[in-house]
């Protein structure tokens, strides 16, 4: 079963690069379109997404699948971000409530909980350094709202 075809009563782990392939085009497709953080994508970083996307299957697989697959700065794209146009809290919090949203919706289990573990993790970092003034541990919670 594909992650396109599961359905609510049967959601698999994540495990495979096709799954994080699945996960982060799934999740691209609905932030770069979202009305509080959409605009980042596509007017302030303008980013082509086709040649993002490797780069974060690459991401995605070394933190969720343990391949060796990433070794770029995350950090530094993202302080370029921040220098074009202000980050704050609800920013972090809006991305982590879409990409919480999409594990949700496609994927349970050990690796799925990594994964939004992991985004927590990097939600907070980041915007504890680029949103200071605004800062506090960002959440999506709750943890199984859909979007």
């Amino acid at each position: 079963m594909t992650p396109s075809t599961t359905t609510a009563t049967a959601l698999r782990d994540i495990e495979s690069i096709e799954d994080i392939e699945f996960l982060v085009r799934t999740f691209y497709d609905q932030a770069m379109v979202d009305p509080e953080i959409g605009f980042f994508f596509t007017e302030v970083a303008q980013i082509d997404l086709e040649a993002h996307l490797p780069k974060m299957y690459r991401f995605w697989s070394s933190l969720i699948l343990g391949l060796p697959t990433y070794r770029d700065n995350a950090f530094q794209p993202h302080a370029d971000l921040a220098a074009k146009h202000p980050l704050e809290a609800r920013h972090f919090a809006r991305w982590l409530k879409l990409f919480f949203g999409t594990i949700d919706a496609h994927f349970e289990g050990p690796r799925a909980e990594l994964a939004k573990t992991r985004a927590q993790g990097i939600a907070t970092a980041m915007s504890g350094k680029l949103a200071p003034q605004k800062s506090s541990r960002v959440n999506a919670s709750p943890s199984r709202t859909p979007i």
